[in-house]
């Protein structure tokens, strides 16, 4: 019998204007959808001019510029809704959605969603299971005691995955899936006897320690930032942006 981890796997990702979910915008995304390790992937791109300004530091990031976005971008209303229906129909078919650090790419797209679409990525989910596998939780789960930084790039090359153009959407969503599907043979004897849907449900409590982990941290450390106990979504729409 394939293990998941071998199996159908779909993938998201995010590039946006920054990093506060409740007031920043996407300005690119991709879905990746594959049908199983080694298989041609089927990828959806989606460009979006965001109606605000783009920073240039997030620029610098994905290289995205703002007249690149007003001039070929689309508007965000008809680009969250086909992304939230592909998101939808990847679970109605029971493929795991792949999402490196979940609870920033789909806060994001719910909070563009409530903006854009008076609704939200739960709603549209409705009727199909949000079943989701984060690279960065389960890596932090399974190897917690590694040192140094946990970011894609530095995933990529603990588990010689390429990721041939980082900060691409699509290139990020496609290395999210591969690095899944290594952390899975790595682990093989913890992972292969799990179900997609039981494992989702470990990695909020996982999660939810390691968010709790980080917090006594910065406490020790006098670092006022805080840290959200909540995955894959970020449940509260604190701001209206």
């Amino acid at each position: 019998m394939t293990c998941w981890y071998e199996g159908p796997l779909a993938a998201f990702d995010t590039e946006t204007t920054g990093v506060d979910v409740e007031t920043d915008r996407i300005v690119s995304a991709a879905v990746v959808v594959q049908q199983g390790a080694g298989t041609r992937p089927r990828v959806s791109r989606w460009l979006v001019n965001p109606g605000v300004p783009v920073p240039e530091e997030a620029t610098a990031v994905h290289g995205l510029t703002e007249d690149h976005l007003q001039r070929t971008g689309r508007w965000p209303a008809p680009v969250m809704e086909e992304i939230a229906r592909d998101l939808a129909e990847q679970g109605a078919a029971g493929r795991p959605i792949v999402v490196m650090n979940a609870p920033f790419d789909l806060t994001m797209l719910d909070r563009e969603l409530r903006r854009h679409r008076a609704s939200s990525l739960g709603r549209y989910m409705e009727g199909s299971a949000l079943c989701v596998i984060d690279p960065r939780v389960l890596d932090k789960h399974l190897d917690r005691y590694r040192k140094g930084r946990r970011t894609l790039t530095d995933l990529c090359a603990h588990y010689e995955v390429e990721l041939a153009e980082a900060h691409d959407a699509a290139a990020d969503a496609q290395a999210a899936l591969d690095v899944v599907r290594a952390i899975g043979r790595r682990f093989a004897t913890r992972l292969e006897r799990l179900s997609p849907a039981e494992l989702h449900t470990l990695q909020a409590v996982w999660h939810a320690a390691q968010a709790r982990g980080l917090q006594a941290w910065f406490a020790k450390s006098g670092t006022p930032e805080t840290v959200d106990p909540a995955w894959p979504l970020r449940p509260e729409l604190r701001a209206a942006a």
